[in-house]
């Protein structure tokens, strides 16, 4: 009796996609210090309150373009980051 070594990956066993890390879902940058000042920056992640009611929304591309932003937002309003 012959046997036959099949090669599949959990992905085609399970039918679940799996992501590559290039693919994962980019974080939220939201620290639970929801308050936004009087530039309506949020002071806890620096994102305006437009880009908070959008994340849901944006793709990765555009998660990354906001987390540009409010990197430099963070350095402009804290000069010790």
């Amino acid at each position: 009796m012959t046997f036959k070594t099949l090669k599949s990956s959990k992905s085609q066993v399970t039918g679940h996609v799996e992501a590559t890390p290039a693919e994962a879902m980019v974080k939220s940058p939201c620290v639970s210090v929801c308050v936004l000042n009087d530039e309506d920056i949020c002071v806890g992640c620096y994102r305006t309150g437009e880009e908070i009611s959008k994340w849901g929304r944006l793709d990765n591309d555009g998660k990354r373009a906001v987390l540009s932003e409010c990197h430099g937002r963070a350095r402009k309003m804290n000069p010790f980051l």
